[in-house]
């Protein structure tokens, strides 16, 4: 790619990897004291094997080979969004962090955390339309306009667009299947058409690409085409994944019981199961 500042200094590997060792060392800290506070709740097992996974999934993306790759060829780019943007976030917000940091911070803290998701500002930034345009509909900004040719010639830009990758889609992850508290989370079946229109916007966007269609990618055609199939492909597989997700979290609650009738069942919410 033209312009491009290739990675390649110590500094620019180690200092990733020393980041992501620092979170992973985090996480288990927080979880080793949940534990210690109340060893009948804890933090499952699987919360921190997914967790771990995200960082996985992060390091192969942030480090080498792949790092380099994604510099000089847009395949690599696209193979490091989809790791970053969809699969890495799906990982850590299964993992639920939100629920392991009210279960280890001070009471006071936690109340505190407790009202700033409460908050209009959350609620908003939270609303799955939102979450869908922060994450999917930038692509159309991104891929369609100047936007990435700038970025990709400037190292913090570059970052940046990392950051905007990986919290854009926690956020989308977050509000679509996350196991955390969620004051503002619709009920199932809002939740699915949000996320079958992501699986839509996708498509269609992976699609004009490959075609060529009002692209500005300063890179070869076939580096364009086969970052437009991974797009698609690994687009659907994590959309998929984020669907199975919603369904394993989603457990129909029984409405309160009336004086002399039956419970009815309620199928149009979903209550959050404990992984």
């Amino acid at each position: 790619m033209d312009g491009h500042t290739a990675p390649g200094t110590p500094l620019e590997t180690a200092g990733p990897a020393f980041a992501l060792l620092l979170v992973a060392v985090a996480y288990l800290l927080l979880t080793r004291r949940a534990r210690h506070r109340n060893p009948a709740q804890g933090q499952g097992r699987w919360r921190t094997v997914s967790f771990l996974t995200g960082v996985v999934l992060l390091a192969v993306a942030l480090l080498p080979p792949l790092a380099p790759f994604a510099h000089d060829d847009f395949r690599g780019h696209m193979a490091q969004h989809m790791l970053i943007g969809m699969y890495a976030p799906l990982a850590f917000v299964l993992a639920a962090p939100v629920t392991l940091l009210l279960r280890t911070l001070p009471t006071a803290r936690g109340r505190q955390l407790t009202a700033v998701l409460h908050s209009s500002p959350v609620r908003i930034l939270t609303h799955p339309a939102v979450a869908l345009l922060l994450s999917t509909g930038s692509l159309a900004l991104l891929y369609f306009t100047p936007v990435y040719n700038a970025i990709m010639v400037n190292p913090a830009g570059h970052w940046l667009l990392h950051a905007h990758f990986l919290l854009s889609g926690c956020l989308f992850a977050y509000v679509i299947a996350g196991p955390d508290p969620a004051p503002s989370r619709p009920g199932v079946r809002a939740r699915l058409v949000y996320l079958g229109a992501a699986i839509a916007a996708h498509a269609v966007i992976a699609q004009l690409m490959y075609g060529g269609f009002w692209v500005n990618i300063h890179a070869p055609i076939d580096q364009v085409q086969g970052g437009a199939e991974i797009m698609y492909f690994g687009g659907d597989i994590a959309e998929l994944l984020l669907a199975a997700a919603l369904v394993s979290t989603w457990r129909p609650i029984s409405r309160p019981r009336r004086r002399g009738g039956a419970a009815v069942p309620a199928l149009a919410t979903g209550a959050i199961a404990e992984m």
